[in-house]
């Protein structure tokens, strides 16, 4: 079908019921599937309005390729797209977990960073229109699926998208070599959107004076930076460890 395609997996697909149910076109589920996972996504769908289809799970690896869908498939239409941050938070039962990303050019650098996204439970993936890459066939290649499960908007002018983040009770997070606080002694509680800059330069000035906070990644080698996907899973892991614990 033109214009479609599949996510799996019960975290992808709960995730886009959630997060951006329009776009999905109908679910397909593994008929063999009866537990309390799968019924909970049932009433999600239904409650939707989603199409919901049964099958035999020989059938959903053949259509995905995999024996990893779980037993459960979204045909997703990918020309409806989130288009505003506030599509997101509106929908979310939990504290919002976002990544800003202020510039990035290379889109490995991005596909990597959807798949760390996807990995640790981020809502969505912030950007600017502007002067980054997007969601190119390259991007989609190195992410590896977390494209389709990881919301990506670009957005106008980064700054102002903080700021009504910050209205809406998130916190915004930087990191800074310079930075006063350890990210393993800084609590990190509520919805938290972190901000990575770009490759060559990090986060423009403006950028970094408006998050609520820097925090430096503790390291002891020789090495002065890091990676942007490799410091985002570190914060994120941070995040995740913390707010699980809470």
């Amino acid at each position: 079908m033109s214009g479609t395609h599949f996510i799996f997996g019960f975290h992808a697909v709960t995730s886009r019921l959630r997060q951006n149910s329009d776009s999905i076109k109908e679910i397909l589920i593994d008929a063999a599937r009866s537990d309390q996972r799968a019924q909970e996504l049932i009433k999600l769908a239904e409650s939707k309005k989603i199409r919901l289809l049964t099958c035999e799970g020989s059938k959903l690896t053949v259509m995905t390729g995999s024996d990893r869908h779980q037993g459960v498939i979204a045909c997703i239409d990918s020309t409806r797209q989130h288009v505003d941050i506030d599509d997101i938070l509106e929908t979310l039962a939990e504290p919002a977990r976002l990544l800003i990303l202020d510039g990035i050019q290379d889109p490995h650098n991005l596909g990597a960073c959807l798949r760390v996204a996807d990995a640790f439970g981020v809502h969505a993936i912030i950007a600017p229109k502007d002067r980054a890459v997007g969601l190119t066939s390259a991007v989609y290649k190195v992410a590896s699926g977390a494209a389709d499960t990881v919301p990506f908007i670009a957005v106008t002018n980064l700054v102002r998208t903080m700021n009504r983040l910050k209205e809406q009770g998130v916190w915004i997070y930087g990191t800074a070599e310079d930075a006063e606080f350890d990210l393993t002694h800084f609590p990190i509680k509520g919805s938290v959107a972190w901000v990575f800059g770009s490759e060559e330069k990090g986060m423009r000035r403006l950028t970094r004076e408006s998050c609520d906070q820097l925090v430096r990644i503790p390291m002891s080698g020789s090495v002065e930076s890091l990676n942007v996907a490799v410091s985002a899973s570190i914060c994120l892991f941070e995040t995740h460890r913390q707010q699980s614990l809470a």
